[in-house]
């Protein structure tokens, strides 16, 4: 075999491999999402958690993650945080977020739900004020509440881009818990105005399924093209010399 020939049976040997190879990559990347997916829905199936069960530690928190949590207190409405650059339904607004004060003293963020932002000035909020007294609120358990990419750093005051949990606790005094509540609705249509309907998490699992035919559309087309002009071709020139 000729030196050339040697080099280019290499190359293709070694692309078609490398493609494969990140082909098996991406199905590997799908079967972890798709067991990620199943444990976000058995954690969704599970009965909701009692207060006194909430995580007081950040260590406590990841097996609680995305379960369902019932909680009673009372609004702490002057601590209210708007987080703007939101989305729903494709219109953009805000996140209201509020501290809950339990009855046991401690304290969690809220995610109450979205308003949409006034056009022609976004500091102006019509956000009817949470409802005072005690009240019974149940959400879906979150690290912290929703965040975006920031270019700045942490802002203060009632509006801003993000809301760290323990950067909040230090500002206020607070003894906020290491998490958050994403509000659900319950059984009666909400009486606050604020929409609640969250995205779910995406985690393209098609993506990484698409990403996989194309690796693995790629090597079989390596392989193809040597064949072709390698072995193929070469043959047909010989025997139209014959």
């Amino acid at each position: 075999m000729k030196v050339r020939n040697a080099i280019v049976l290499l190359v293709a040997l070694l692309s078609a491999a490398l493609t494969a190879r990140l082909g098996v990559w991406q199905l590997d990347r799908a079967a972890q999402k798709t067991a990620l997916q199943q444990a976000l829905a058995t954690q969704r199936a599970l009965p909701p958690l009692r207060q006194a069960e909430l995580a007081s530690a950040a260590a406590e928190l990841p097996p609680q993650v995305h379960r369902l949590a019932a909680v009673q207190g009372r609004w702490l409405a002057a601590q209210t945080v708007y987080l703007e650059n939101r989305q729903m339904n494709g219109r953009p607004g805000f996140y209201a977020v509020t501290p809950l004060q339990l009855d046991d003293g401690s304290a969690v963020l809220v995610q109450r739900g979205w308003l949409p932002r006034d056009i022609l000035d976004r500091t102006r909020i019509a956000a009817p004020p949470p409802p005072e007294g005690t009240v019974q609120v149940q959400g879906r358990i979150a690290p912290g509440p929703a965040r975006l990419y920031e270019f700045e750093g942490a802002a203060s005051g009632a509006i801003r881009q993000n809301l760290d949990v323990s950067s909040f606790a230090r500002e206020t005094g607070l003894p906020l818990r290491p998490m958050a509540l994403v509000q659900e609705d319950g059984a009666a249509p909400p009486a606050d105005g604020l929409l609640r309907q969250w995205p779910q998490p995406a985690l393209g699992v098609d993506k990484h399924h698409g990403y996989a035919f194309q690796w693995f559309a790629l090597s079989a087309l390596i392989i193809g093209l040597y064949v072709w002009f390698q072995l193929v071709r070469p043959a047909r020139v010989r025997a139209r010399g014959a």
